[in-house]
């Protein structure tokens, strides 16, 4: 309950941030229409991130009938797909624009965890004999590829109504819906876990208890762990609703003036460019080669911290005499504190203290990330200095991704190309999130020691790559100015 209530609170906060920061002098109707742009669209994208990520609560709901093998496997399907896809979604959504975009990928990842929880409810309730590693990878792959257009969308709509100078501390209200999204996924997961036992649990707070009434026949016989997978389908056909009616494009299909947003597309008219031509902008821009290169780094230590720790804390408790349950039922909630601290501390201070750079916070975050890599090395067995260092290292790689995913990739590809630029960054994110899923489905079941030692050489070339952006700013195009 108070993890709630704290999540609104932070909600509160970077709304009143958002407020606060008016560099350009919007006036207050442009201020409270673009408010009601983002907003609802920023949360649709938090709850897509719920209906991601509810397969790593779902593994350790699951049991045995999904093995870290499988996981590994589902996950990293899931992964490359929604990497590969950004080669055709983020041209289709600069061609088509982020609004309609964002509703198919609501209405897409609704209809994929409608499929995997009647699935589970079959294997459960009606006892199917299926392999869930083979029929998961076809429908979290495809969960995935709707999942892919959320990004691209965000992104090219508010790249539209941002100004490069209010851009930073818009990557930090990026970052938080991330940590949100991470928050519902984890925490939520884990009521809904909780609601939905056979046997009631006798630790459950009000919420679960209350959810149990409303999601759970009496008398229920199985786990009724298919709702992980049916919550996240209702929100997100709620917000398919909202999103059409409310969100544009643009300040004009809004009925205000457009904005002139001093990014790599300023300077050009208005027509669209041809689907070849982005590929090329983006492609020869060394800028975002070098960022694609930093964020497959992002991909391995974001998800190697995220979703591999709560994993190791299950199989710890179920060891113990007395479980350390802190991390395990909190650890949503903790990684949106490192997110929204993480994503905001990185905007401010690229705005405020790089003058809008992007490549100093970069390398900054990342060597705080490989620094908390190594100290788990030798803490694998201290599981509160273990948890912190998790929760440090996300703290800075969540910062990393918001900023790059969220603002350079507008900076850099301008609000002609920013689906392109955010496709192709955040599909390499993937490719390296593909890479350590593979990886640590094996490495963990061998051994969990080589785990943190598996995600050190990452941090340090991430590092590197980020020295390397640390001047670069986006350049108008025909004489925009800045």
């Amino acid at each position: 309950m108070i993890t709630n209530l704290l999540m609104i609170a932070m909600l509160v906060t970077v709304v009143i941030v958002y407020f606060m920061n008016n560099p350009l002098g919007h006036d207050r109707r442009y201020r409270w229409r673009c408010f009601f742009n983002w907003f609802p669209l920023g949360l649709t994208y938090a709850f897509l991130y719920m209906g991601r990520y509810n397969l790593t609560v779902s593994k350790m709901a699951l049991g045995d009938l999904m093995s870290k093998e499988d996981f590994g496997a589902i996950f990293a399907a899931g992964s490359i797909t929604y990497a590969f896809a950004f080669l055709v979604n983020g041209p289709l959504t600069d061609k088509l624009g982020g609004r309609k975009v964002m509703l198919i990928s609501a209405l897409g990842t609704a209809l994929m965890n409608f499929l995997m929880g009647l699935e589970i409810y079959m294997v459960l309730t009606q006892g199917w004999k299926i392999q869930l590693g083979w029929t998961f990878s076809i429908l979290y792959s495809l969960n995935m590829y709707f999942q892919s257009f959320g990004a691209t969308s965000i992104v090219k709509v508010n790249a539209n109504w941002f100004h490069v100078k209010e851009r930073g501390v818009f990557g930090g209200i990026f970052g938080m819906l991330i940590a949100m999204g991470i928050f519902l996924a984890f925490d939520w997961g884990d009521i809904i876990t909780k609601a939905t036992l056979a046997v009631a649990d006798p630790n459950s707070n009000p919420i679960s208890i209350a959810l149990r009434s409303l999601l759970l026949t009496e008398g229920a016989t199985v786990n009724g762990s298919w709702w992980i997978f049916y919550i996240p389908t209702i929100v997100l056909l709620i917000f398919f609703i909202i999103d059409y009616f409310i969100v544009r494009d643009t300040p004009a299909q809004a009925g205000l003036p457009n904005i002139e947003t001093a990014d790599a597309s300023s300077g050009e008219d208005d027509k669209p460019i041809p689907t070849m031509e982005l590929l090329k902008r983006i492609l020869t821009n060394r800028v975002i080669i070098i960022i694609c290169l930093i964020q497959v780094c992002s991909g391995v230590l974001r998800q190697g911290l995220m979703h591999w720790f709560p994993i190791y804390m299950d199989e710890v408790n179920k060891a113990m005499a007395v479980p350390i349950t802190f991390f395990k039922d909190n650890w949503g909630f903790l990684l949106m504190i490192a997110g929204v601290t993480g994503s905001m501390l990185a905007g401010v201070i690229s705005d405020k203290l790089f003058g809008s750079r992007r490549g100093p916070v970069a390398a900054l975050l990342y060597f705080i990330t490989l620094l908390a890599s190594i100290i788990m090395v030798f803490t694998m067995g201290s599981y509160y200095v273990l948890g912190a260092m998790a929760v440090l290292g996300s703290v800075a790689i969540i910062g990393v991704h918001g900023m790059l995913a969220g603002t350079a990739t507008m900076d850099f590809g301008g609000k002609k190309a920013a689906g392109t630029a955010t496709g192709i960054v955040d599909g390499f994110v993937y490719l390296g999130t593909g890479l350590q899923s593979l990886a640590l489905g094996y490495i963990t079941s061998w051994n969990w020691n080589f785990w943190p030692v598996f995600l050190i050489p990452f941090g340090i070339i991430g590092l590197g790559f980020s020295i390397m952006i640390w001047k670069a700013y986006p350049q108008a195009r025909k004489g925009g100015g800045h």
